[in-house]
């Protein structure tokens, strides 16, 4: 039986079993926009099950905790938020209550969890998102937890259904794990190596969602820009972008997440020349220390990225430019920060996801001696904030009566009275319109450019 079969006989079973009840599933994501997209499927293969959306917690009969273990901040909110479940599962003993994804798929976190939380249902990891139908099934019929923590990632699986939480923008994943074992890094060791989806599987996947409306999509993977070196056919993320841009009713494409080094001039050229591949790149940094940059085994030095970036905006001389930032490495010194501060001045990012280091276990930098103390880490976390926010305000204030195009995502989350979309750029911009023009392009021209999103009217 191959793996699509299995799941639909559970599917099934699982029909069976929600027939005439309206069940309704929560899942509460953390992490990035892999972890996202993940949430996106589990909620596909729970509606094929025959389960609703509960938009609030304490009106779902289901729910998942879908775990981030990439920092110590987001472990900590799972442990939190779990717990408080306690409650809830002694008040209603047929609440089904799971926790699932990167975290779990370390031993030692699974293990405390477990230990810690024994009103759980079920505990998975990331190398078996297709069998939730069948542990699901499991679970509820065998009146016990259910754990499933595969150690190896096993092929590529197709198919999965997903309720995309837009249809208007959707995440593809192009590839799945990592190979570049950063020292800071846990997500080799969660997601496993880099595999490649077959190009046709990904080409097909965006032509029906083209054909469902969908205008715009982003590519997911740990490092695009190593995409279809392990198939071994010669073709890599510069033809899959030439072939996506190639597809009708798309009319914008992103991608995330690309490492420095394997950003070639054969992927600035594509993207310049490509019309839908949007003017925008996020290029993690993490640090602009040489020294700080070899011990994080990033593999490229602070000169080869400036480089980099003179390339970028040589070819495409409007592209903005995001980037993550790690502070307090082990070892960071202070002119190790200013290096960085430096940086942070000459790149002139619009945006940046700043953190303060968190030692992971089982990575080699959690055994690196010389760890700061944590007052040190966010003194200089607030100095990179202020200057980046300082950046980023005089970088938007450049759209000022400017006209852009904005793809309208919905109503904004923050002011029911107004819509939000973004630029091309990828900019957050604010206007009044009403709820129709979803999923529309619009011309806006702005009126007040803020340090995090653009305000403007219709023209």
């Amino acid at each position: 039986m191959s793996v699509r079969e299995e799941q639909q006989k559970y599917i099934h079973l699982m029909q069976q079993y929600t027939e005439g009840k309206r069940l309704k599933y929560h899942i509460v994501t953390y992490g990035c926009q892999m972890n996202v997209h993940d949430s996106e499927k589990l909620a596909g293969m729970l509606q094929e099950m025959g389960y609703e959306e509960a938009q609030e917690l304490e009106d779902a009969d289901l729910i998942l905790f879908n775990t981030c273990c990439v920092r110590q901040h987001a472990e900590e909110r799972v442990y939190g938020n779990v717990g408080a479940l306690r409650s809830y599962k002694q008040s209603n003993p047929n609440l089904i209550i799971g926790v699932c994804g990167c975290m779990m798929q370390q031993q030692e976190a699974a293990d405390d969890i477990i230990k810690k939380f024994p009103f759980l249902d079920l505990v998975f990891g990331t190398h078996n998102l297709h069998h939730f139908p069948k542990l699901l099934y499991e679970a509820i019929n065998s009146g016990h937890m259910v754990v499933e923590i595969l150690d190896e990632e096993g092929k590529v699986v197709e198919g999965l259904p997903a309720r995309r939480a837009s249809n208007v923008s959707a995440y593809v994943t192009i590839m799945y794990g990592c190979n570049n074992f950063c020292t800071y890094c846990i997500v080799p060791y969660v997601r496993g190596r880099e595999r490649s989806r077959l190009p046709e599987d990904i080409l097909d996947e965006i032509r029906g969602l083209a054909a469902n409306g969908c205008k715009e999509v982003t590519l997911l993977g740990q490092n695009v820009n190593s995409y279809g070196k392990d198939l071994n056919k010669g073709y890599l993320f510069t033809a899959l972008l030439r072939d996506v841009n190639k597809i009708e009713n798309i009319e914008r494409i992103r991608f995330v997440t690309s490492h420095p080094k394997d950003l070639s001039d054969e992927l600035i050229e594509a993207m310049a020349e490509c019309e839908k591949v949007c003017e925008h790149i996020h290029l993690p940094l993490q640090a602009g220390s040489n020294e700080v940059l070899r011990k994080m085994n990033r593999r490229y030095t602070r000169e080869d990225y400036l480089r980099l970036v003179d390339r970028l905006r040589a070819r495409i001389p409007d592209i903005a430019i995001s980037t993550d930032i790690i502070v307090g490495f082990p070892g960071e010194t202070e002119e190790d920060f200013r290096d960085t501060l430096d940086m942070v001045e000459r790149v002139q990012y619009d945006s940046a996801f700043t953190f303060i280091y968190s030692p992971r276990k089982g990575t080699p930098a959690a055994r690196m001696p010389d760890e700061l103390d944590i007052e040190v880490k966010k003194e200089r976390l607030n100095r990179l904030i202020a200057l980046q926010n300082d950046i980023s305000k005089a970088r938007n204030q450049l759209y000022m009566d400017k006209v852009v195009e904005v793809l309208v995502e919905g109503v904004s989350k923050n002011n029911p009275k107004m819509l939000s979309g973004r630029t091309r750029t990828n900019k957050l911009v604010h206007f009044e319109g009403g709820s129709e023009l979803t999923g529309e392009f619009v011309k806006v021209k702005i009126t007040l450019p803020k340090a995090f999103t653009l305000e403007g009217h219709m023209i």
